[in-house]
Parts: C-alpha cells; sequence; structure tokens
C-alpha cells in the first residue's frame, strides 16, 4: 500500500469529533479527519498521514472554498496548516469552540455510555472560564505553564502537530502574562532540548525547568524577570534544584497551596477556583462525613473537602506521585483527620479496608479510571460522588462503568478552560440510582 500524503481532495466537512478535527469523506467513502476546518464546509484537504486501504487518514484543510459562518481569521501567526501545534481552534469563533466541544461531549456519552445529556443533568453549555468571554479575534492569556521545545539552533517554540519538529516562535498568544514577561523567546537555549516556563497565580513566583539534551551542561539563564531554575536529570529524570525555591505557590478555595517542581495544577488561573466550586456545590458536604480524594495530587480537593466536613470528618488522599504526596501533606498539615497515601488508588484503596464512605471526588489523569476502580468505588455506598474528567471520552467510558455499578449521572457541568484548544473540562455529580439524596 503506497502512502497518501501530499494527496489533496475536495471535501464537504462533516461533525467535529474526538480531539480537534472534523470528520469528511473522500469520493471513494475514505474517512479524513481534518483539521483547520469547520463543519458544514468546503475544502480541498491535503493528506499528512495515512495510506492506501487505511481505515482513516489525517489531513489539513489547505483552502477554503465555502467558508463556515463561524470561522474567522486566525489571530496568532503561527497557527494554521503544518505551523504550531498547540491550537485546534484558533479559526473559529469563540463560541462556536465552546459549542464545538458540547457537540463532542454530547457525541461520547451517547456513543460510548448511552445517555443523553438530558439524561445525565447538562443543557449541552460549555461555560466560558471567568473573564474569557472575549470578542472574536481577542484570544484569553490563559496558559500559566507552557512547555517550549527548542530547535537545533537554540530557538524556543512548540511542537508543530503530531511532529518532533520546532515551530520558532517570538510570542505565545494563549501564554499568561507572568511566562510572557520571562522572555523564554527572546533569547538562544543552546544544548537544551525543552523549558518549561511557570508563572503562579496565586503568588508571585516564577520558575522554568530545563530538560538539556544528553551530555549538554545548562546555559546560564538571564531572564527578563526573576526566577527559580530548576532541571531534568538526565539519568534519573528527576527534577532537581539549580537556584531557587523548588515550588511555586498557588491559591485556590482561600488557600495556598505548594506545588513542587514538576507537580501538577490546573494551567487556567481561574480552573483551580471553577472547578473547586463545581464540586463542592454538586457534592454539598455535611459535617461529620468521610471523603475520599482519588488521584488528589497536591491536595486540591481534599483542602476543600476537609474545610466542610469539619473536625469530627475525616478525608483520606491517595496519589502515585511521591513528590505530590510530600507537597499535599505539607499543604493539609494543619487537619488532623486528613491523611494523604501513595500509591496507585487500585492498590492502595483496597488495602485501607475501608468499606464504606460518604462522598467521593476523583479526579483520573486522561485515560480515567477504568472499570475495575469504578466497581470497587461503586461498591463503598457514596451518597455523592464528583468525577473531574479532562477528556470526554474516558469521562463516558467510566459513567457507564458507574450505571452499571447502581450510579446514576445527577448534573454534568462543562467548561472551557484550554480555549483556542480542543480541550475541555467536565465535572459529573453522580448518587445511586435507587435514591435522590
Amino acid at each position: 500500500m503506497g502512502s497518501l500524503v501530499g494527496e489533496e481532495y475536495e471535501v464537504e466537512v462533516g461533525p467535529v469529533a474526538h480531539g480537534g478535527h472534523c470528520i469528511a469523506r473522500t469520493e471513494s467513502g475514505q474517512v479524513l479527519f481534518v483539521r483547520h476546518a469547520l463543519p458544514g464546509e468546503r475544502v480541498v484537504a491535503r493528506v499528512t498521514e495515512g495510506e492506501e486501504g487505511a481505515r482513516y487518514l489525517r489531513a489539513d484543510a489547505v483552502e477554503v472554498l465555502s467558508a463556515s459562518k463561524d470561522r474567522i481569521e486566525a489571530p496568532c501567526p503561527y497557527a494554521g496548516p503544518g505551523r504550531c501545534g498547540g491550537c485546534d481552534w484558533q479559526h473559529a469563533k469563540p463560541g462556536a469552540q465552546r459549542r464545538l466541544k458540547g457537540e463532542v461531549i454530547a457525541e461520547q456519552l451517547r456513543r460510548l455510555a448511552g445517555l443523553t445529556p438530558e439524561e445525565v443533568g447538562w443543557d449541552g453549555t460549555v461555560m466560558p472560564a471567568e473573564g474569557d468571554k472575549l470578542p472574536a479575534g481577542q484570544v484569553p492569556q490563559w496558559r500559566t505553564r507552557v512547555q517550549y521545545a527548542v530547535d537545533g539552533a537554540g530557538r524556543a517554540g512548540l511542537r508543530r502537530h503530531r511532529s518532533h519538529e520546532v515551530e520558532p516562535i517570538d510570542h505565545c498568544m494563549i501564554a499568561a502574562e507572568g511566562v510572557s514577561e520571562l522572555g523564554i523567546e527572546k533569547r538562544e537555549w543552546p544544548g537544551m532540548a525543552s523549558i518549561e516556563a511557570i508563572a503562579a497565580t496565586g503568588s508571585q513566583d516564577r520558575q522554568v525547568i530545563l530538560t538539556p539534551r544528553p551530555g549538554e551542561r545548562l546555559p546560564i539563564v538571564e531572564l527578563d524577570r526573576p526566577v527559580s531554575v530548576m532541571r531534568v536529570g538526565e539519568k534519573d529524570g528527576g527534577v532537581h534544584r539549580v537556584h531557587g525555591r523548588p515550588f511555586v505557590r498557588e491559591r485556590a478555595d482561600g488557600r495556598t497551596y505548594r506545588v513542587g517542581s514538576g507537580g501538577f495544577w490546573q494551567v487556567h488561573p481561574k480552573a483551580a477556583d471553577t472547578l473547586v466550586t463545581a464540586v463542592m456545590q454538586g457534592l454539598l458536604p455535611r459535617k461529620g462525613e468521610m471523603a475520599l480524594d482519588l488521584y488528589c495530587g497536591v491536595g486540591l480537593f481534599a483542602g476543600a473537602l476537609a474545610d466542610r466536613v469539619g473536625e469530627k470528618g475525616a478525608v483520606l488522599g491517595i496519589e502515585s506521585g511521591k513528590r505530590a504526596v510530600e507537597d499535599a501533606r505539607h499543604n493539609l498539615a494543619e487537619f488532623p483527620r486528613v491523611r494523604i497515601e501513595q500509591g496507585r488508588v487500585e492498590t492502595v484503596l483496597p488495602r485501607t479496608g475501608i468499606t464504606e464512605v460518604d462522598l467521593i471526588v476523583l479526579d483520573p489523569p486522561r485515560a480515567g479510571a477504568g472499570r475495575e476502580t469504578v466497581e470497587h468505588l461503586a461498591s463503598l455506598g457514596a451518597r455523592r460522588i464528583a468525577y473531574v474528567a479532562c477528556d470526554p471520552a474516558a469521562l463516558a467510558r467510566d459513567l457507564g462503568y458507574f450505571r452499571d455499578g447502581g450510579y446514576r449521572v445527577r448534573m454534568l457541568r462543562a467548561f472551557d478552560l484550554f480555549p483556542m484548544t480542543h480541550h475541555v473540562e467536565c465535572v459529573a455529580i453522580l448518587e445511586p440510582a435507587a435514591k435522590g439524596v
């Protein structure tokens, strides 16, 4: 079978699909996943991946013959076919981006869980974060953490879509002001493979994490703002301090959280508060309750739960990352009835001997929790469960498992915490199907 890369087809663009592309078909019926297009358009699609006989081909819309009313000129000069892979929807109006994300969520729920939006208590709306509802052509500066790649000439940039090639840039439009102020793109980075720039929203903390190429030494780092510098070790892959604090301080729900270098924190500056609010409104914790915070990271939801269940309540957090566990224990040291355990949820939770809880929060990685973990959680009899998801496909699969375990979705909310990209965050609130609480 021969490669079809470079072949062009004139196609009618169909519905949006999970992953930041739309579906089209060639005259012969072969499926195309087309980026840089919008539903209803007629475009010339150039194949970027695939061969004769493949189930589908990947393609870019390189010419728009009939444009959607939702199309705008991409504000970013680096967006477009073959360019930066960081954004998926620069060519779509902000409202259209949110509508497309809602269509993806609804399609995944129907296809993978057999659920309609009405059955999960969702009106189909994807809500923008506070301050992000801007006119078309204006871009929210929301990325507080940016992973720059470095090309062979030492220039910082972002990777092209599904490629190791680097698109050098002089500015990222969606980077938070605190990241842009560091001036990463202004200087050369000889010997570096990548640079992660972090601008905390809960403090003035700024940090860069440098990953040298094998055998290369660190450069002298001179940036436009004071910054802590870390490096990724060549042998162990760990993050090591060069100078400055080995953490940044973030803030959410009225509490400050220490986040160690390389640790997870929501990228959008409003995300942590948005998600805590949605989870707590859905769970309505009561004094004295027992709660689980699974995949707890540095303790964001565990802290919010501890405040609300009070001194007579208890919270158990489980997290696999050693550094994150250390941070969570530090962040929640004031709560004697909060315990953080290290390990994989599917391993640690059965060892605890817990057979009954009141509340569960789970915020699993992109792959989801999986059938085995969901079945265990459903057996614990929680009156409410909050599932925080960054991938609608994994969410839909796991909601199907919860349904099989006797739970129904009481409410689902969706948030556009990744503007210009196809990513979307959801919070699903579940309760036992046999009773409303």
